[in-house]
């Protein structure tokens, strides 16, 4: 059996700078991402392993130091997060074989890459506030430098540091707010918090879940914290855009989930109001706003937004098939906006613009790509059969078991919102070409179409047979303790 999956893509990533070097100078540059792609694929093998016993029951690992205590714990939720969070990686790992071919740097890009990942991973696994604190800050760091990485232009710097600042400001939000719950509790775990907070209920215990969810909402993008994500998915490389809107983002989605759902559980009466509120605005602003934008991924950027709205549904009905909608739209979301990513830097790969001017008519002349994007973007309006329709009517069902029909109503109207900027991105790509550069036009290539074609493919699957990722996303709901 190999070793814990955590281990197993920290020594990678620990490892991956040395490859690097050892390559650097061969042409062998391919070499750095198959380092990478073996060592998320050994990942998921002792995922699978190890998956086997934590779906029935929880696997802990503690470790203690003087006054530190750092306590990891695999269970369904974490099972369900981290195969989602490997799988993107995988795919993105074998998308920037090619994409990443012209940039230099690799070996720090793809080093970046494997910490990021190993961060998120952390997060999902971490049985404590402080263990989680440190796989964020690995994750949160790794991220910024990333959305960055071509410094050699204006944009992405002034991306990254405006994703830095807000970035370091949740942190510090989140670090006191954890400093607060250690006071009132004189523990960090989540399980003893759970039990030593049951009876709680005071302004200090309120003010802490204020810094904590403005720690996490800053991550997760919950309007009005939101203002870093159109800039960094905009400017970064589109492999790290797909994989911020894939499984970043839907981090701080789940570490809002593990918070609210065990360590502030005695004020569970006011919060979901409020998730409700938020959820609408966040929806609805991001849709407005993707129809205004005339870039691609600025467009999608914005569209990650909206959907962040439709997952705070989950948490806003407060019940085991909210949450169940809220995990299975974290799955379907990382399928649909990866590929919709992943398909706009192909486009960007062969044309060096992403404006919907200048890709015009490309649709024609890339095939694959345009069926693919057709097939992302379909799902992303809810439409069937594909998954985005399965997790949003999920979603809606919840809703309406919550007496919170009118949440439900709005993600049927940003829906149909959204498809007029869809839409509008299908005409504009299928539509005669009417420049020399696009007759002149190539398809992506194979490596860049393997992830962008199983991940539509997924889309489809998902969307016909949903029974298993159902299954799974209510396992891992139901890891939270208190589902009712």
């Amino acid at each position: 059996m190999f070793g814990f999956p955590l281990d197993v893509i920290l020594l990678f990533a620990v490892t991956m700078p040395f490859v690097g070097w050892l390559f650097s100078k061969s042409r062998f540059r391919s070499f750095c991402g198959i380092y990478v792609i073996v060592g998320l694929l050994i990942s998921a093998y002792s995922l699978y392993t190890v998956s086997c016993e934590a779906l029935v029951n929880p696997v802990r690992i503690d470790a203690s130091l003087d006054y530190l205590h750092s306590s990891l714990k695999i269970d369904a939720l974490g099972v369900f997060m981290t195969a989602i969070i490997i799988a993107i990686g995988i795919f993105t790992a074998i998308y920037s074989l090619r994409f990443m071919e012209r940039d230099t740097g690799i070996p720090l890009y793809y080093t970046l890459l494997m910490l990021m990942i190993a961060g998120m991973t952390g997060v999902v696994f971490a049985n404590d506030f402080f263990t989680l604190f440190i796989f964020w800050e690995l994750m949160s760091i790794s991220s910024y430098i990333l959305v960055a990485f071509r410094k050699q232009n204006r944009e992405p710097i002034e991306a990254g540091l405006k994703y830095l600042v807000m970035g370091a400001a949740g942190s510090a939000s989140l670090l006191f707010g954890i400093g607060l719950i250690y006071g009132l509790a004189g523990t960090l775990n989540f399980e003893a918090l759970t039990s030593a907070l049951s009876n709680a209920k005071n302004g200090w215990l309120y003010f802490a879940s204020l810094l904590v969810f403005t720690g996490f909402g800053i991550k997760a993008a919950i309007v009005p914290l939101h203002t870093w994500l159109p800039d960094a998915y905009s400017a970064a490389p589109s492999s790290i855009s797909a994989i911020l809107s894939a499984v970043v983002t839907e981090t701080g989605i789940y570490a809002l989930c593990r918070a609210f759902f065990t360590v502030f559980n005695p004020i569970q009466i006011e919060w979901p109001f409020i998730f409700a509120i938020l959820s609408i605005i966040t929806m609805t602003f991001g849709n407005i706003v993707a129809l205004l934008q005339t870039d691609l991924k600025r467009l999608l950027a914005y569209s990650s937004i909206g959907h962040i709205g439709y997952m705070l549904v989950g948490l806003a009905s407060a019940n085991q098939l909210g949450l169940t909608g809220t995990m299975l739209h974290i799955l379907n979301h990382a399928l649909m906006k990866g590929a919709a990513f992943f398909c706009a830097g192909a486009l960007i790969y062969r044309l060096g613009a992403g404006s919907l001017d200048e890709i015009a008519g490309a649709g024609r002349k890339m095939p694959i790509t345009m069926i693919a994007l057709g097939i992302s973007l379909f799902a992303l309006t809810g439409m069937p059969p594909t998954n985005g329709f399965i997790s949003e009517l999920t979603l809606f069902m919840a809703s309406v078991q919550a007496n919170m029909a009118w949440l439900g109503i709005a993600i049927v109207l940003n829906s149909a919102l959204s498809a007029g900027y869809y839409l509008r991105v299908i005409r504009t790509l299928i539509q005669p070409a009417k420049s020399k550069k696009i007759e002149s036009l190539k398809e992506a290539p194979a490596l860049m179409l393997i992830p962008i074609c199983i991940m539509a493919a997924l889309i489809i699957l998902f969307g016909i047979w949903p029974d298993p990722i159902i299954e799974l996303a209510r396992k891992a709901a139901a890891a939270l303790p208190y589902v009712t």
